[in-house]
Formats: structure tokens, C-alpha cells, sequence
């Protein structure tokens, strides 16, 4: 975060896994009344109702002004360390 230059309301907000944690909640209510998942699209639709639940609680985040500049700086950080790096897309299969 400090080499990011992200300031200090949206690095504060940033730091928690508060809101991650409430989501997940969130989606474990909404799914509690399932007996019998039949598969794994079944959970993935739950979880995604359970998401879309969680979004209409959600408040806005602290120093949300400062996300665009993130984004820059995110940005800058990755063109940073693609730099003279060799990408290799050969094929690796595992035995």
C-alpha cells in the first residue's frame, strides 16, 4: 500500500477483509435452507444470489474517491515488473 501511494482513508479500508467476511456471511444465510445440492451449478447460483444479496447491504467504501488512482498505480506496478521478463507459452502436462 505505501509504495502504491494509495492514500491513507483507502489504504485504512483496504487492510480489512471486514467486508469480504461479511459477504461470505451474507451468502452462508442465504444458502442455510438448501437439503440437497444436486450440483455444482446448483452451489454456483446460490452463491451468486447470496452475492447479490450481500451487494444490497453493501455501503460505500471509505476514500472510494481514490480509486481510479489505485487503478493507476496498480497499472504502473505491472508494466513495471513485465519489463524484461520472457513469457513462455509452451504447453506443460503434468504425469
Amino acid at each position: 500500500m505505501l509504495r502504491l501511494g494509495v492514500p491513507p482513508t483507502l489504504a485504512r479500508t483496504l487492510r480489512s477483509t471486514d467486508a469480504i467476511e461479511s459477504m461470505i456471511s451474507i451468502c452462508r444465510d442465504h444458502s442455510a435452507n438448501v437439503k440437497r445440492w444436486r450440483d455444482g451449478t446448483m452451489a454456483l447460483r446460490w452463491c451468486a444470489a447470496g452475492m447479490v444479496e450481500a451487494g444490497k447491504q453493501f455501503r460505500r467504501v471509505n476514500g472510494h474517491l481514490h480509486l481510479k488512482a489505485l487503478h493507476a498505480a496498480l497499472e504502473r506496478h505491472v508494466a513495471a515488473e513485465n519489463v524484461g521478463t520472457d513469457r513462455h507459452n509452451d504447453t506443460v502436462t503434468a504425469a
